[in-house]
């Protein structure tokens, strides 16, 4: 099967959802994962955003980059489960880490949750070090 790398539009988002719903261990947030929200952060980070489709050009992979003014950040890296173990993975971080390259960045992270052993995994495998000098803290702001 041959794929399609192309920048992620936000007309993908309904059909970028359904990967990412499926993914364990990527949380979805009702508010910072709307259709709206999504819109917003691909306005702020042109560019550094990729999908995956088929040649029915059906969605299979998704992966967003984010740019703070210093680091990358790497979100919702999500491939269907029916096309995993293809090394579509590494070609969304491969792209993105492109595009962030493009930029002069020094570093990029990508925020893993400590029960997912499987991300985990897959970013060690592609010889991301693994931080044991960092505690992330968060603030939750209420719904307005």
């Amino acid at each position: 099967m041959h794929y399609h790398l192309r920048a992620f539009h936000p007309e993908d988002y309904p059909a970028a959802y359904a990967p990412w719903r499926r993914t364990p261990g990527l949380s979805l947030s009702a508010r910072a994962d709307s259709r709206a929200a999504i819109e917003v952060f691909l306005r702020h980070n042109p560019g550094l955003s990729f999908v995956l489709v088929t040649e029915q050009d059906e969605l299979v992979g998704t992966i967003l980059g984010g740019f703070d003014g210093r680091r990358g950040y790497i979100h919702h890296l999500a491939v269907a489960v029916e096309h995993q173990g293809r090394g579509l993975g590494r070609v969304l971080v491969q792209r993105c880490l492109e595009a962030f390259a493009q930029l002069g960045l020094e570093k990029v992270h990508a925020l893993v949750y400590t029960a997912n052993r499987r991300g985990q995994g897959f970013w060690e495998h592609l010889g991301w070090r693994r931080r044991g000098d960092l505690v992330i803290y968060t603030w939750a702001f209420e719904p307005a």
